[in-house]
């Protein structure tokens, strides 16, 4: 593992973090519950981004698809969301994170979104690593949205439709200031990336692992990493001879 990202090609990893209600059931605890230790492995997987020097890293903490689940699941997510920035923003301040959010969070309680805004606000100079939460997001949402304001800006003659190509559509989408995803792990064992960053996962290495995200700890990561290493990314072209 010494020096894994010394060429830089793993920028940005992303993650689903699914399971958390599976892994509670099977200790015969609320399905709450198991959001609640999920959030525990956040910062403890974050330590590794920051040991193996990955720039960003993307969490799909809430879909625009989750409003579906019981409203009292919904409100324990947000609070242990809340008490998650509440007990981390000094870590991520000290090792010069900045958060950001890819979703619209006006939907989101009140209060979850002052806690939130308030970690966007407060960690906004920093530039070391990018802890991106996607909260109540969902990858078609995005698309249509960035389509919408593309749409608005060739309206209001600020920009050339014929100007539009992949690069360019980049700048509508929340994420414009990131890398693409290079891999998306997804824990709990289904085989889906569901609706998560896919404009920006295209040429993204995929793993998809049993272990449920409240179990999934440093060394599992690891491993995935260390697979990472063994793969061949051609981006649609041939392997060097």
């Amino acid at each position: 593992m010494n020096n894994l990202n010394s060429n830089s090609l793993l920028k940005h990893v992303a993650f689903i973090m699914d399971g958390n209600g599976r892994w509670a059931k099977e200790r015969h605890l609320p399905r709450h519950l198991g959001h609640k230790e999920g959030c525990n492995r956040i910062i403890e997987i974050f330590d590794v981004v920051k040991e193996e020097h990955i720039k960003v890293m993307s969490l799909y903490a809430f879909s625009t698809e989750n409003w579906k689940r019981p409203k009292s699941e919904i409100n324990h997510l947000f609070n242990y969301l809340e008490q998650f920035f509440k007990r981390e923003i000094d870590h991520l301040m000290r090792d010069g994170v900045r958060v950001l959010v890819s979703g619209d969070m006006s939907k989101l309680p009140i209060k979850t979104q002052k806690v939130v805004n308030d970690a966007l606000e407060r960690t906004k100079n920093n530039c070391s690593y990018y802890f991106n939460l996607c909260l109540n997001y969902g990858g078609r949402d995005e698309i249509v949205r960035a389509a919408k304001l593309f749409a608005l800006d060739v309206k209001n003659n600020d920009v050339d439709i014929e100007h539009l190509d992949e690069e360019k559509f980049k700048d509508y989408l929340y994420t414009n200031n990131l890398p693409d995803v290079d891999l998306l792990i997804r824990t709990g064992g289904d085989f889906r990336t569901s609706n998560f960053l896919p404009y920006q996962s295209t040429y993204a290495e995929l793993m998809f692992v049993k272990t449920y995200w409240p179990a999934f700890y440093p060394d599992d990561f690891k491993k995935c990493l260390e697979q990472f290493k063994l793969r061949h990314r051609r981006f649609g072209g041939l392997d060097e001879q």
